[in-house]
Formats: structure tokens, sequence, C-alpha cells
């Protein structure tokens, strides 16, 4: 039996903490997926729960050196440890800016001779230790739980290569006491460590707030939740906790609470605001018989509502689970970064002790300038951009899907989205309205009291045809008579007695059987019937009085949709099951060139795959029903109307959850910027790294043209260079949130 599960986790530094924690639960029996993201701090992982338990995979996280932090306690767990690394900078600040002024003063010659006496080093000595021992402790200490688990990380870069330059600094300090000091240079690098781990700190201080920026929207999303129902019971009111609410549970909702879960009204009328879902500002009309969702703001009337999904069932539970789970995925692209990453910190290493030997013995430049090379390639080295280079986007751009009602259901939905080249709308409940609207009404007489008599006589009717009778005149405020008798003829119409008033309505067929002549209609029908629209005739006392027509409405926005989507260079593409005629005419409405009609569901899973099969077209199939499922499955994404039935969402790899057609084109725009962000990341990512450690080698020292300042890289200028290159991967994520239309 397969289980998933979402474990928070603590103290990873980098990308490679990350792949150490994902190789290791992969290589656990019972492990059917393991992926641990540094962006979001969690580990999502689906086990076989008959060979593997949660405490089992817990203890093996805990064992390489990582905590995982239990339920209800990750934000005071991240809390604490943000003000541990708050206060780890504060006395790296406090300790590194007076060593920096006095090692720069010394060197400068600003402060006397007094500067250059041998005590003067033990101070420096002293003010680098706290920084060293403390500020960096977390530096050393995971690089013990790197090695420990065979692998490396930035901590040992960060530790190695600062040690160097303390440990020496220690070295020249003791040895200029003894007679040592004459095998030594007489100058000291405390400074440089110092600096090179508080600007490291700093660094990683503002790469977490602008992590936590990309974090908070679906952080605020739990909140939402009411922590308490009112549930009847026996006539009585029971106040109790959100938690003991069952399904099938009767709850009573006042004006300005919350609905506290996804339930049906049974009684009473309401404007509830689903903006929370749906962004839309003006409130939705509730009556009895429609459904109502968790979270959502009860605002005017008191309803009572029978509990239907609760807990994780709720639709705002799943939407949060499926942006979790999205967020933790990694899209096709990230695949390369990480063989990079995987490999990185041992090369880099590599190519910093080389260079250690080539300056000192091959070179002939000294201990010093070769153990300064050293210490630059092993701090500018930074696997973290390349790790934060794609989950960091991925994880704006799936927040802001879901801010907006767009949610992927993973990383590669997220990424293959914006190279999507046709797309295939089905007709009925995704390019139309998907219920009956009556449309026209055709009489000599008054429309009004037709209309009025209609729908009188449709009362009793349970066929979506007359309730879009019904419906109109309702919404017209007419008054609707109840009917004396009725009698539904199946497939035909309905006969009834409204007052004195003998009613026929249906088909012509059903007019026919009652001989009640049709030639004055006759052309109207056909001109309606042409529009696609189904066509009701109306007889009172035996004479035609006019016709009505009723049809499944193009939605509002549908035409605008597919401008947008050729503007993309999309191919538009209609496919329907109904009738040639009535495709032809919402095609023509929509703007739609390329139909397809008359399709059973098989059929439309095979044209998908024709579609594909052309000029390796990428496919998108947009549905909402049963009958689209086999065609969303085919697609290359499989995209689903919120409105739609549950298989038809659980197959999609897209759920418009607005059920809004724009949110279509949106989508696409959204997956292009988001993968160009992607782009952006990981090629400053590369170039970073590319362009640096060759100069921190010394690359350019030999090019007399090259000003001497350019030729080298000082550790400490490495350091800061570092710093730079994660935080401005995170900060170019987090433009997403600033490009509001997704345009280019």
């Amino acid at each position: 039996m397969e289980h998933q599960i979402n474990l928070p986790i603590t103290g990873m530094h980098c990308e490679s903490c990350a792949s150490t924690i994902t190789y290791h639960l992969k290589k656990m029996d019972g492990i059917l997926v393991a992926e641990v993201s540094l962006a979001t701090e969690y580990a999502a992982v689906t086990f076989d729960a008959s060979t593997l338990n949660e405490e089992t995979i817990v203890d093996k996280i805990r064992d390489l050196g990582f905590d995982v932090v239990d339920e209800g306690e990750e934000d005071a767990a991240r809390a604490a440890e943000s003000q541990r690394q708050k206060l780890q900078f504060t006395v790296g600040i406090i300790f590194t800016l007076p060593l920096f002024l006095l090692s720069m003063g010394r060197d400068m010659n600003l402060l006397g001779a007094w500067a250059s006496a041998h005590w003067v080093n033990w101070l420096m000595f002293g003010l680098a230790l706290p920084v060293q021992g403390y500020v960096a402790w977390n530096y050393y200490s995971g690089s013990i739980k790197a090695l420990r688990n065979r692998s490396a990380n930035m901590d040992v870069l960060v530790a190695m290569g600062t040690s160097v330059a303390f440990f020496y600094s220690l070295t020249v300090t003791i040895a200029l006491g003894t007679d040592l000091g004459e095998h030594f240079g007489r100058h000291v690098y405390f400074e440089t460590a110092a600096v090179i781990i508080t600007l490291i700190k700093l660094g990683k201080l503002i790469e977490a707030r602008a992590k936590g920026r990309i974090t908070a929207a679906l952080k605020k999303l739990p909140q939402l939740f009411p922590t308490t129902a009112c549930r009847l019971q026996n006539g009585e009111e029971q106040h109790i906790p959100i938690e003991q609410v069952g399904v099938g549970d009767v709850l009573l909702v006042r004006p300005g609470e919350s609905i506290p879960v996804d339930g049906v009204v049974r009684s009473g009328k309401s404007a509830i605001d689903e903006s929370v879902f749906t962004g839309e500002s003006l409130p939705v009309d509730k009556v009895p018989g429609d459904a109502v969702t968790a979270a959502t703001m009860n605002q005017s009337g008191m309803l009572t509502m029978e509990a239907t999904h609760i807990g994780a069932e709720t639709a705002l539970a799943r939407l949060i689970e499926l942006v979790q789970t999205t967020q933790q995925s990694k899209p096709p692209i990230q695949r390369a970064a990480d063989a990079v990453t995987n490999v990185f910190v041992p090369v880099v290493t590599g190519i910093a002790v080389v260079t250690f030997l080539v300056w000192w013995f091959l070179v002939g430049a000294g201990f010093t300038p070769a153990m300064l090379r050293l210490v630059a390639i092993l701090v500018t080295a930074c696997p973290c951009a390349l790790g934060l280079a794609t989950p960091t986007a991925v994880m704006m751009g799936t927040g802001i899907g879901a801010e907006r009602g767009i949610l992927f259901r993973n990383g590669e939905a997220l990424e293959r989205a914006g190279d999507l080249t046709t797309i295939v709308l089905d007709k009925t409940g995704t390019l139309t309205e998907g219920k009956l609207t009556l449309t026209d009404i055709l009489t000599d007489k008054d429309e009004s009291e037709l209309l009025q008599l209609s729908a009188a006589a449709e009362r009793g009717s349970e066929h979506p045809i007359g309730k879009a009778v019904v419906r109109a005149a309702e919404e017209r405020g007419l008054d609707i008579a109840t009917p004396n008798a009725f009698e539904a003829v199946t497939g035909h119409g309905i006969t009834a007695q409204v007052g004195k008033n003998s009613v026929v309505i249906g088909n012509l067929r059903l007019i026919q059987q009652h001989n009640i002549p049709t030639r004055t209609f006759e052309a109207a029908a056909e001109r309606l019937q042409a529009e696609a629209k189904t066509v009701l005739w109306v007889a009172v006392d035996g004479h035609i009085e006019g016709l009505l027509a009723v049809a499944d409405t193009l939605r509002p926005e549908a035409q605008a949709t597919i401008t947008e989507l050729r503007r993309l260079g999309c191919e538009v593409v209609m496919m329907t099951g109904d009738n040639r005629n009535t495709a032809d005419a919402i095609a023509a409405a929509a703007g739609i060139r390329e139909v397809m009609a008359e399709l059973r569901p098989e059929d439309k899973a095979r044209a998908i795959k024709t579609l594909q099969a052309e000029d390796k077209h990428l496919v998108a199939m947009v549905g909402d029903g049963i009958n689209d499922t086999p065609a969303l499955a085919q697609a290359d994404i499989g995209i689903s109307l919120g409105t739609g039935t549950d298989i038809a969402r659980e197959t999609a790899h897209v759920t418009l959850m607005h059920s809004d057609l724009q949110a279509l084109p949106e989508a696409i725009r959204l997956s292009r910027s988001t993968m160009r962000t992607i782009k952006q990341n990981l090629f400053w990512a590369f170039f970073y790294n590319v362009l640096l450690i060759p100069i921190a080698a010394g690359a350019l020292y030999p090019l007399s043209f090259v000003p001497g300042m350019f030729r080298e890289l000082h550790p400490m200028l490495a350091a800061f260079a570092m710093a730079f290159s994660s935080v401005s991967v995170v900060l170019n994520s987090l433009r997403l949130q600033w490009q509001r239309n997704f345009r280019f």
C-alpha cells in the first residue's frame, strides 16, 4: 500500500545537503519516490507502507545529521533557527568589524608602529576566535555530517577555506614568538576568515528572508480555516472544534462566519464571498442544494448546511496539498543542475588543491600566495546558486498560479505548459456554460405572458430544458403558478393544465401528435435550429402561441480566450461528441476554425494521438467531463476546469479552479515566464562559477593588459561574490511576483 508524507527538515545549508538526503532515502527498501527540496526545506516521500513506516524514514534522516520537525512545531523550529542565525551574524559583526578595521589600518600604515607589534596578532586572534568557533560552527558541524555520509557540500568548502586562513594565521602568530618565525611571513589573515564567514552568514539570512516571502502566501492559506463550528443536534446548537465535525453533520453558519467545511446548503439563502478560491470580489448567491466550500465567507443570510467533505478532503486542503507537492517536484530542466551539483564540491576541491600546488611548487610564488588562491577558490565556488535556481522559481510560479486559481500537478506540467503548440477544447461545459439557458422567445403576443404560462406548465419538470424555462421566468421576477395537472412525455415534452388553459410544450413531433397546426412558426423554428438551439413549441388550448429556444450558451470569455491563444502561437481545435451542425455553430461563434464532431470518448483519445504525431506537436486537452478523461490522459498536458468531474480533475495535469477560460492563456504565460526565470537563474549560476573560479585560481595573473586589481580575486571579495550569487538567484525568482500579466 502506497503512502505519501511531507517531512519538514531543518539543518540543510545547501543543495548538496538535499542531494545527500535524497540519495540515502532512495537506497532504502520500500521507498518508491523521494524528493528533498532545499527551497521548501521539505522531503516528499512515497513509500510502501507494508515494508516501511514513517518512523524509520525519520530516523534515517536524523542519522544523516539532519532533523525532522514534529507536526505543528515547524514554524516554531524555523523561528528558533532564524533567531540563532541572526545571533550568530550579530556576533560576527561585533567581532569582525573591529578586526577588519585593525587589519586594514595596519596594512595601510594608518595606525602607527604599535599596530605591527606581535601582541596585536594575538589581539586579532582573540577577535577572530568567536567568529571561527561560534559563528562558523554550523559550517563545521555540516562538514562533519557531510564527510560522515561520504559526501561534500558548501559547508565543507567554507570550513576548509576559512580554516586554512585561520590556522595558518595562528601558526604564524605562534611562530613569531619562537625561533621558527624566520620560516614564516609576518602577515596574518584572521580578518579574511572572519569576513568570509560573516559575509556568507549575511547572504544566508537575506536568502532565507527572500525564500520566506516566496512561501508566505501558501502559509497563509491554512489560517483561513475556522477553528470551530456550530453543529445542530436534536434542535440544539453545539459549538465544537472543527476536528470533531463529521460527514453528514448539520451545521449552522451565521452571517459574518466562515463556512467550516465543504458541504451543501439545506436551508436558508445567502451571498457567499468565494474570493479565496475564485478571486472574484462579487459574492455568489447560494440557495438550498448549492455547494459551499470551507473557508469561504457567509455574508448576508443564515444557512444550515450538511457536511460532505471534512479535514484533508476539503477543496482548500486539497489545493494546499497539491501546491506543496508541486513545489517539491523537480521539472526536467533541473536534472542537469542536479548532475552538476552532485560532483561540484569534489571537483572544486580538486581544482583548489591543484592550484595551490601549482602556484607553490611550479610557479614558485610561495606558500602564502598559493594559500590565498586555494582559499579564494574554495570560498568562491557556490553550489547553492545551482541548487536554488530551479526550485525557487518553481515555488514562485506555482504560488502565483495557486493565487490565481491555476494549479499545476507537478514541476513537469509547469515546464511543458509553456511549450504547447495545440490546444484542444471540449465543447460542452468547457467552451459553453454547460447548462441550458433560454435564448429566444418568439410570439405574436406578450413575451412575458407566454414565458409565465410556460414556466407554470414546466414547474413540475425535472428535465434540464424545463428547469431552464422556469429559471428564466424567475430571473425576470414573474409569478409562477402551480399547474393543476402535469405529465412528462419522455423524449418529447410535457402536457399540463394551468388554471383554465391546456398547455402542450415540446418538440415538433409532440405538437403533431396533438394535431396542432404549425405552419405559422415553421420558418422561425428552422432558423433557430440552424443556430444549434433546441426549439420548444408552445401550444395553448390547441393553438400555437409561440416558440421558446434554449441552448448551451458560449462562455462570455471564450472568443477572447481563443484570440489570446492564437497570439501565443497555439493552434486551437474544438472536439465534441455533439452533432456537426451544433458543433459548427458553437465553433463559429467562438472563432475556432478546426472542428472535430460526433466523437465518442475513445475517438477523442485517438484524435489527440493523431495530433501529437503531426510534426511532434505538444498537445493540451481541456475538458471537464467523464467522457473527456481518456483524452485528458492521452494529451501531453491535460487541463480540467474546477467545476469538472472528480475523475477529470484527478486525470488532469493542470486544474483551472475558477473555471474561467481566460486562465488558460495565463497558465501558458506563467509557465513561459517561470521557465525564462529558471534559465536566467541557471545561466547566472553556471556563469558565475565558470567565470570566477578561474580568476580565483589566478588565470588572469599573466595577462599584463588586465589591470592589477582585476587579475586576482581576494578571498574576502570571493565571499561577497558567493553570497551575492545565491541571493541574486532568489531575488530573480521573486521578480515573477511583479510580472502581473506575464507578457512577452
